[in-house]
C-alpha cells in the first residue's frame, strides 16, 4: 500500500509512531532457522529491510527487537541494522513492554509493533499501531489494523519503515541522502 491510497486513520497511526517492535524469526527471517551439526544456527534476513530499519535509526525513530528465542546471528544482524536493543528469551513479550516505554519515552499509542505468530498476540493487542506480516497466522491479522504486502523475512519490516517515513513526511530527506 502507497501512502497517498491509505486512509486517514492509518495514515495518522502511522504518523504517531515513535517506536519500531519487532518479532525476529517470522519477521525480520522468513521463520526458517538452520541448525549445523555444532548447533550454531543460520537464519535468512532481507537486506531490504535491514536498510529500512537504518533509515528509521537516522531518522530518529528507533527499532527494538522482541524475541522468545535468543539467537547470536540475531544478535549480529541487529547490530548491523542499528537496532537500539534486543530482548531474547521474552515470554510473554508485553514482560518487557513498561520497561521499553520507560526507556525510550513513549507511550503504547506511539508504538508499532510487527509480528507473526501467537507469541506476539498479547503484544499486538497493548500497542498503538499492530502490524502483521501478510504470512502471519490468522489470529495476528485478525488483531493487526495494517497487513503488510511482504511476506516476513522479504520485505515486510521495509515495507513498514517505509509507511512511517512517509506518513511523517521524512521520505523525502531518505531519498535526498541516497540520491542527491
Amino acid at each position: 500500500m502507497h501512502e497517498k491510497n491509505m486512509n486517514p486513520e492509518l495514515k495518522e497511526r502511522f504518523s504517531r509512531v515513535r517506536l519500531l517492535l519487532l518479532d525476529a524469526d517470522g519477521v525480520l527471517t522468513d521463520g526458517r532457522i538452520i541448525y549445523d551439526s555444532s548447533g550454531r544456527d543460520s537464519k535468512f534476513f532481507d537486506v531490504h529491510d535491514g536498510l529500512g530499519v537504518y533509515v528509521l535509526h537516522k531518522s530518529g525513530i528507533e527499532t527494538v527487537i522482541i524475541t522468545a528465542k535468543n539467537s547470536r546471528t540475531l544478535a549480529l544482524r541487529a547490530k548491523d541494522m542499528r537496532v537500539s536493543e534486543v530482548f531474547a528469551d521474552i515470554f510473554p513479550k508485553t514482560a518487557v513492554l513498561g520497561k521499553i516505554m520507560k526507556k525510550y519515552k513513549v507511550s503504547s499509542e506511539e508504538i508499532c509493533f510487527v509480528g507473526d505468530d501467537l507469541v506476539d498476540l498479547s503484544l499486538l493487542r497493548r500497542v498503538g499501531l499492530p502490524v502483521a506480516v501478510s504470512n502471519a497466522a490468522s489470529e495476528i491479522k485478525d488483531a493487526a489494523v495494517y497487513i503488510t504486502a511482504a511476506a516476513g523475512g522479504r520485505g515486510a519490516v521495509r515495507e513498514v519503515a517505509e509507511m512511517i517515513l512517509k506518513s511523517q513526511g521524512k521520505w523525502e530527506d531518505v531519498l535526498k541522502f541516497y540520491g542527491p
